[in-house]
Parts: structure tokens; sequence; C-alpha cells
């Protein structure tokens, strides 16, 4: 591999911003946070006959990748930030693709991934700098919070969508603010967060297609662990997965952090109802280790058989495919659970791609990659083992039947269909509102995962938790409001 296209290890993220300089910028939660026949791809108009991979034929072959000319001539470079794929065969397909695109518009380019732990403090670095090191700045959670430092990204969308149709409405919820009308990510792509269980542990106690409500849950898992001593894995530390199961959970009992206007509604009975919960889920099915997890550890827990039920995109189960058959096996999927108020989870992943808005940035290069990558969300979706799902369905078409027909080998073959509905159980972050920056600062901070493992501990009453995280957020969303980019 070229050295333009080394990963970037920690040490070297270090030598470039400094532990106590990333320390400073971001604080320590944000350092503990870490998922047409014969195979091508229906193209458009703006697409040129021109292809860059091979593929095997019949109903379940690899896209082609299509080749989209820029709307201008580029030049320079491209240099590329994003994490380290938690399938890791995206992350192969996607350096070659990066490659072979700057080869052809006359750009070179370079691939830096770097761990999800890491990301966020390298973007708050780069874009505090005033000079960042990348053109492009990629997070699998919302960005907003960093609005004031990166480009609009209006162009970039409206022109996917005039190609491409309508952008999916909680992406778009997850990268656009409607109080300033500007775009400060682009999200091509997203990943649902279904339950991940298994059914070996499940079965036993009269649930062998796993929980469908929280209730179940709690009942189900408590009688697991009491019977065969294997524990619940919903995490309340500071990181992406636990702030994305205590979202889903405060949801599906009525809570929510803003209202749709924007106004902070999280001190209510409901909320406080979602925390009680949490505390018996805890003292009834789990150990003091979900206040310490990082970002991978519900999924190496399901997989060693030290968890019955998570919270996860599918890279648990792919992850055993390859290690160990009869644990994939064992692994099953359920949609979001119903709680007394809906059924509803948010996404597990939700693509921020970010241009940071500094006179050393190559916008066009960037701007124009990131519509070639839209036109081969299906080689993406492919090579992430159908773990990314699109922005814009037009452009995987074979979804559906690849997920009835799984062409990475589940047993059985249709094992991921519960995930078609995705989009009717998945929602973004800040819902009912937007995904506005002080949304955005809130998540990065885990004050959601902290409120939960305050009442879970005793350190606090569920109302004082839910009092506390309320002050905290209050003063969060008044200093974005003063500055205009929130509304409430």
């Amino acid at each position: 591999m070229e050295d333009r296209y080394r990963l970037a290890s920690r040490r070297d993220f270090l030598k470039r911003f400094g532990a106590t300089g990333v320390l400073a910028v971001v604080g320590p939660s944000l350092i503990l946070a870490a998922c047409g026949e014969k195979g091508q791809v229906a193209t458009t108009a703006a697409t040129t006959a021109t292809t860059a991979a091979t593929t095997t034929t019949g109903a379940n072959a690899a896209p082609v990748t299509s080749f989209v000319e820029p709307r201008t001539a580029l030049s320079g470079e491209l240099k590329v930030l994003l994490w380290s794929h938690f399938v890791p065969s995206h992350d192969v397909w996607f350096d070659a693709f990066a490659k072979d695109w700057g080869d052809r518009v006359g750009v070179a380019v370079t691939i830096d991934h770097i761990g999800v732990g890491d990301v966020p403090a390298a973007i708050a670095g780069e874009l505090q700098s005033g000079k960042p090191e990348h053109d492009l700045l990629q997070y699998i959670a919302v960005q907003s919070q960093y609005e004031p430092s990166v480009i609009d990204m209006k162009d970039i969308v409206d022109e996917a969508e005039r190609r491409y149709g309508k952008m999916l409405e909680l992406t778009r919820n997850s990268s656009f603010n409607p109080n300033t009308g500007k775009f400060y990510a682009y999200a091509p792509a997203w990943v649902p967060d279904p339950g991940d269980y298994r059914k070996s542990l499940w079965t036993p106690v009269g649930l062998p297609n796993g929980p469908s409500t929280w209730d179940e849950l709690l009942e189900g898992g408590a009688k697991i662990f009491k019977e065969q001593g294997v524990q619940l894995g919903l995490g309340m530390s500071q990181e992406i997965d636990s702030n994305m199961a205590g979202r889903a959970l405060l949801w599906s009992f009525g809570g929510s952090i803003q209202d749709k206007n924007e106004k902070i509604v999280l001190d209510s009975d409901e909320t406080i109802a979602a925390v009680e919960y949490m505390k018996k889920l805890y003292e009834q099915a789990e150990t003091p280790e979900v206040f310490a997890w990082g970002a991978a550890s519900n999924n190496q827990g399901l997989i060693a058989g030290e968890l019955s039920y998570i919270l996860n995109s599918i890279s648990a189960w792919r992850t055993a495919q390859g290690t160990d058959t009869e644990i994939a096996n064992d692994i099953f999927f359920t949609p979001a659970l119903a709680g007394p108020a809906t059924a509803i989870a948010a996404q597990h992943v939700l693509y921020n791609w970010l241009i940071p808005d500094a006179s050393n940035v190559n916008v066009d290069a960037a701007s124009e990659f990131l519509l070639h990558y839209t036109e081969n969300l299906a080689s993406a979706t492919w090579a992430s083992k159908l773990y990314d799902f699109p922005a814009f369905a037009e452009r995987v078409p074979k979804l559906d039947s690849w997920l009835d027909n799984d062409p990475f080998g589940a047993k059985p073959a249709d094992k991921l269909s519960v995930l078609k509905t995705a989009t009717d159980w998945a929602t973004n972050l800040g819902y009912p509102g937007p995904a506005n920056p002080a949304i955005g600062q809130v998540f990065g901070e885990a004050i959601i995962p902290v409120m939960y493992a305050d009442a879970a501990q005793g350190n606090k009453t569920p109302a004082e938790a839910v009092k506390d995280a309320t002050a905290q957020i209050e003063a969060i969303f008044s200093d974005w409001r003063k500055r205009g980019l929130v509304g409430g």
C-alpha cells in the first residue's frame, strides 16, 4: 500500500495535536466516546458508461462501480479523515475506490483511518486549529455542534437530490439546521440500530424470537441473568452505543430532550419513568461493567456469550461469521422495542461528512468526491456487508432482496429481513425536533447516559438525575440560542 494510503494511528494523531490540546478542546467525555442485471446498479444520465470493479454474475452479484464526471475541473490534493469501519471489508473497498477516483480526475487522494473513539477529538482539533489537515472529515454521529466551523453543504445536497431523488428524512434531520437553513454536514448513508440477541439464551425463557417490548426485555433478561448467569448489554457509559440505547428507551417511554420546536422538555414524568426502568434493569440484569464500556464492549460481550441482548448494528454478528459460525448462527435481530408510548430507536450510525471552512481546503474536490460516493452507495452497502444503508433509496435498488437473501452467508438467509422496515422505527438524534448544535453537544458530552448511570448507581434518585441533566442541557441550549443556531 502506498504511503499516502497509510492508516493513521493514535500515536500519529497525538503527534499532530497533542494529548493536552485535545483534552482542552473536547474534554474527557469525547475521548471516551467510541458500528440492474448481473449486479450492475442502475445509473442516471449523469453517469458515464465506465466501471472500476469486476463482479460475479447472478442475482446476488456485487454492484459495478460507476464514474460520474465532475462538474468542474479538479486538481491538487484531497485528504480524508474517517473512522476505521467496524466491517473491515468496507475500508479495503473505500481506499481503492477513492484512489481510483483520484486517478481519474487528477487529484492526489490521501485516506487516514483512525479508531472510532479518536475521531471526535481529531475533528475538534482540526476545526479549532483554523488550518485543518484534511479536506473531508467524517464521523458516525451528528456533528451539528461544529456548524460555525464548516461550510454549508446545500450545494451537494441539492445536486444529489436532483440526481437521485429526495434524501431520507432521517438523514436530512441529522445534517440540516432549520434555524439557519444550513446543511452543516452531508449525510448520504446511515446504519439501523436493531436489537441483537442470542436465541439459545432467550428460548428457555419463552422468547425464542427475542423481546419485542421493554417489559419483555426486563422480565426475560432478569430471568436469563438469574438462571443462566448472562447479563443484558445496555450500557450507561460515555460512548456512542450507550447514547443511542438511552435515547431509544427515553423515546419509547414518551420522553425526549426537546419538542419539535426545540423547547427543552426532558424533566417530565415520562423521562423519570424511563430512568426508573433503567435502574430496575441494572439491578436485576446487569453488572457494574456497563458503566465503563467502550464502543466495542457490547459487541465483544455478545460474541463471547457474556451478554444476552444488545442494541447495536449487525457488525458483531458479521464478526462472528468469520470467527465462530456457531455463535453467528445463534445471533438474531429485533426491531425497536415497544414501550408505554411507542417503539422507536435512534439510528446506530449516522454518517456526517464535514468540509472545514478554511482557506486551505479543497472544497471542489471534496464536494465532487462525495457525489461520486453517493453515486456508488450500492457498492458501499455491499462492501460493508449490508451494514451501511443509503439515504437515497434509488441508489441501492436491491437492498430489500439482499436483506431477504443475504449474499454473505446468513443462516437462515433471511435473518436480516427485519431491517427492511428500519426506516419505520428509526429516527434522528433530537427527535421530535432536529439534530441542532445543542443536541450535538449534548450527545458529545454523554449527558443522557450519565443521567441513567447516576440513578442506577444510587448516586441520585431518578428525579434528581433528570433534574440535573435538564439543568446541564438548558445551559447548553441557552448558549446556542444566543448564537442564533437553536430555536425554542
